[in-house]
């Protein structure tokens, strides 16, 4: 067989620049630490890689999300140890207020002290975090959820949604409490909304007694009369005297109507109005009244033109407990009926607080809870991370002892390769010539 001795050139050059590649793929090798330069190298190992790069991107998006579940979460669990701190302040004041001896200057003090953890809580309850979200809006993290209205009341203007942040590939976390459903659907004690417009006349005892007969929105106002016996023929103290008498109507004094929209005819008279009742006192010396389903008991002086109105209401804020608790600590009157009217809105707005209180505490106890999800999480996630990054080193990292070996037998045959090219291209006519 015939080589030409460009042939023979060629094939040592190739030779050589085959060698020399692989020995500069291995110095590059070498240099960078890794065993693939391109998916050529290893192409399943290269499919392999990325998929792991998209799971070390969803446990790196995992980890920021449990740092900021911690961080909202440890924030909404130092602020509500802040609102149980003050509702155990208010609860001690209104055990405070119950002591017989404290006089009208006594009970103002503790109304001043009232009012400003009134504002305390008010402001607790508007918090924001870091980012400038508020806490307990719900999903209207952006507004302020609680706002005072013109008459001291207050509204929740948030919705009742609670956020939620994705922790693991099929965990989800809350990392919020909407303010409606932890601090205004607080049970109410007595399940009624009282109020009464009387000098010397409070409600001593309010319920539900018929559930059946109680419907939403109930709600009425006892107003308080005193005329004859028989308003059609004149007084007489013998014949026909002058008697106490109630009626009961809508808030707004207008008369109470049936399901139809028909006036209810015990309660209302021929022309239409609020029919005039006889105030019969019961063996305790007060007066027993019942409506849709709700049954107060007035006492005290009661006198002509006084009103009290009660509406159905089975929840109530904790921040309006506070206020009607101060209410009633800043507005004196009579000694004996101010203390009788005192001892029962100090027995509801014990009640309510204990409630407030047993809601909050058992927001806590779901936030340690889900803080201990966001713990066992985190260190599953740092171990899936681990063995990510472990077996990402497994393929693509480089094993220097036999790549330095690799580069050394390399270099070897590259300069065997170059002596055979020298020897090789010796081998000519013109040499035995000469």
């Amino acid at each position: 067989m015939r080589i030409s001795t460009i042939q023979a050139f060629n094939t040592s050059v190739r030779g050589i620049q085959d060698n020399y590649s692989a020995a500069m793929r291995t110095q590059e090798q070498i240099s960078s630490g890794k065993r693939l330069l391109s998916p050529a190298d290893d192409p399943v190992a290269s499919v392999r890689l990325l998929q792991l790069d998209q799971e070390a991107s969803k446990l790196s998006q995992y980890k920021d999300n449990l740092t900021a579940a911690t961080n909202s979460l440890t924030q909404q669990e130092a602020v509500l140890n802040s609102v149980n701190n003050i509702l155990q302040r208010v609860r001690e004041i209104a055990l405070s207020a119950g002591n017989g001896a404290l006089d009208a200057g006594g009970r103002q003090a503790l109304a001043q002290e009232l009012a400003e953890r009134e504002d305390e809580l008010y402001g607790l309850l508007n918090s924001q975090n870091a980012r400038g979200e508020y806490l307990f809006g719900g999903f209207k993290s952006d507004a302020r959820p609680f706002e005072r209205q013109a008459d001291g009341s207050y509204r929740y203007q948030g919705d009742e949604g609670q956020r939620s942040i994705q922790i693991g590939s099929s965990r989800m976390v809350a990392i919020n409490d909407n303010g409606k459903e932890l601090f205004v659907d607080v049970p109410n004690a007595s399940r009624l909304e009282m109020a009464a417009s009387s000098r010397e006349g409070y409600i001593a005892q309010a319920g539900v007694v018929d559930e059946a007969a109680l419907y939403p929105g109930a709600g009425f106002r006892v107003t308080i009369h005193r005329e004859a016996t028989d308003p059609s023929l004149p007084e007489d103290a013998d014949t026909n005297p002058v008697i106490d008498k109630y009626s009961i109507s809508n808030a707004d004094g207008s008369p109470v109507l049936d399901d139809n929209g028909d006036p209810v005819p015990d309660y209302t008279d021929a022309d239409g109005n609020p029919l005039r009742l006889a105030l019969e006192p019961n063996a305790d010396g007060n007066y027993d009244i019942s409506y849709a389903g709700m049954a107060v008991t007035l006492s005290g002086n009661l006198a002509a033109d006084d009103h009290f109105t009660v509406g159905h209401r089975e929840k109530q804020g904790v921040l309006d407990t506070v206020r009607q608790l101060r209410q009633v600590l800043e507005n004196p009157g009579e000694a004996d009926i101010d203390g009788q009217r005192l001892a029962v809105a100090l027995s509801f707005s014990l009640q309510n607080i204990d409630n407030a209180i047993g809601q909050v505490d058992g927001v806590r106890t779901s936030l340690g809870a889900r803080l201990n999800v966001i713990e066992s999480t985190q260190l599953e996630n740092d171990e899936a991370t681990l063995i990510n990054t472990q077996v990402q080193s497994g393929l693509k990292d480089l094993d220097y002892a036999e790549a330095l070996s690799r580069l050394s037998m390399q270099s070897i045959v590259l300069q065997a390769a170059q002596q055979s090219f020298v020897k090789t291209s010796n081998l000519s006519l013109f040499n035995f010539l000469r």
